[in-house]
């Protein structure tokens, strides 16, 4: 195949069906209408001489052939884009779309606030949450179908690069009225009453440790500092119970209403929802760890000044929700 017969926008439209895997989504990301993507993709099967995509019921699914080009043609077009310059990107009149992956506590405490700075600051620009529970969040960061991923990790492989967000340790959760609100909590309180802990994945989707690992990403999936809970406790006559232990932390308040659990959970979290006055939020009777939430996204986005936009911003809000720790 020659170079010179190679129309550049074409390769885009490969780009983003490679992405979407869908030609009516690949259209209204490019502006193109389906008829227009799918005659993209047939002057791309005569100069490749490959199908590339093989349309089922999931949707387009690339060949061997694609999956083999994709990363050094979306590298390609990367530097082409860096090289000639790209249109200046100005959030005010942006009608771009940005998928980000997190849990729902990270969407109370973070793309809530974000989501609210936008409709001022950005009102065109979209945003899509993908939940950062999925097994293959890896794989839809190399695919680019995830912009930007919020979590807690371990491990992060050097394709991808990341951003410290904010640091926090853990809180204790109880309802009004708890035997326990009007004092400061003691250990015992740890096996007198039953717990409610967040874990998002278990030894059934492959988590060792607390953390699930895929694609040399590491992710944190148990929400609460267990070695630090064990330690405080150990030489105890009782052990404390997890009578409960859910994914979602929206569903805490709901889980605690006219129960005796404590709910041990992110501070934020705590911060976040105490704020109704039906909770009650207390330090832990013991020395929990602090950890570190990042952002992370692919190396491929880092020059990107819509991506880089964003950055700044999901930064400035953690900031502020790391103040409000107190």
């Amino acid at each position: 195949m020659s170079i010179g017969r190679t129309d550049l926008n074409l390769l885009k439209v490969f780009e983003a069906v490679y992405e979407e895997r869908n030609l009516l989504l690949a259209g209204k990301r490019l502006h193109l209408t389906q008829s227009a993507v799918s005659h993209a993709l047939r002057r791309l099967r005569e100069l490749v001489g490959d199908e590339l995509f093989m349309r089922t019921g999931k949707g387009m699914v690339p060949t061997g052939r694609a999956t083999a080009m994709a990363p050094a043609l979306r590298d390609a077009l990367r530097r082409i884009e860096d090289a000639i310059g790209v249109e200046p990107f100005a959030p005010d009149g942006s009608r771009r779309r940005f998928v980000i992956a997190a849990n729902d506590h990270v969407t109370a405490v973070i793309v809530a606030p974000l989501s609210r700075e936008l409709q001022q600051a950005a009102p065109g620009i979209d945003l899509v949450i993908r939940p950062s529970t999925r097994l293959d969040l890896a794989e839809q960061i190399d695919l680019g179908r995830i912009d930007l991923a919020i979590g807690i990790f371990a491990q992060i492989p050097p394709r991808l690069n990341s951003r410290s967000l904010m640091s926090q340790g853990e809180s204790i959760l109880m309802r009004k009225g708890h035997p326990a609100a009007r004092r400061k909590l003691a250990l015992r309180d740890l096996t007198r009453y039953p717990l409610l802990t967040l874990s998002v994945g278990g030894q059934e989707e492959g988590a060792v440790g607390g953390f699930i690992v895929e694609r040399g990403l590491a992710r944190q999936s148990e929400m609460f500092d267990r070695r630090a809970l064990e330690e405080a406790l150990r030489g105890s006559k009782e052990a404390p119970r997890s009578r409960v232990t859910v994914p979602h932390a929206l569903a805490i308040p709901a889980l605690l209403h006219d129960t005796q659990m404590l709910a041990i959970v992110p501070a934020s979290l705590a911060v976040a929802l105490a704020r109704s006055g039906d909770l009650i939020r207390r330090e832990p009777p013991y020395q929990a760890g602090t950890e570190t939430l990042r952002a992370v996204w692919h190396g491929r986005d880092e020059h990107d000044a819509g991506h880089a936009w964003l950055r700044e911003r999901v930064a400035k809000t953690a900031r502020a929700a790391e103040e409000a720790l107190g």
